[in-house]
């Protein structure tokens, strides 16, 4: 079956951890696999971690920490929901499929 996954991360490290299982434990190739914000400006998430929670003590608001992170996967096999459960498991808030 072919369809494409879309999950929400609140933060890049967290959707980066989600393309890493599915292209190296699920067999995804990783031109199927994709990472964008959900808006024009994201480029890190909702939530700092990492080098952004590191930054400044309270990380400013802005184009750096707006709305979440999408990772869209597309499919081709039979057992999406195996897929789904790794990409909740490494934090997917939400996933649907298009």
């Amino acid at each position: 079956m072919e369809c494409t996954l879309i999950a929400e991360f609140d933060n890049r490290r967290a959707a980066e951890l989600a393309v890493e299982h599915v292209v190296q434990e699920y067999g995804v190739p990783r031109g199927d696999v994709f990472v964008q914000p959900t808006g024009s400006n994201n480029t890190a998430g909702e939530r700092p971690v990492g080098a952004d929670a590191k930054a400044v003590p309270e990380p400013e608001r802005g184009a750096k920490l707006e709305g979440p992170i999408e990772v869209s996967v597309n499919f081709h096999g039979d057992d999406t929901h195996r897929l789904v459960d790794a990409l909740k498991s490494a934090g997917a808030k939400t996933v649907r499929t298009k």
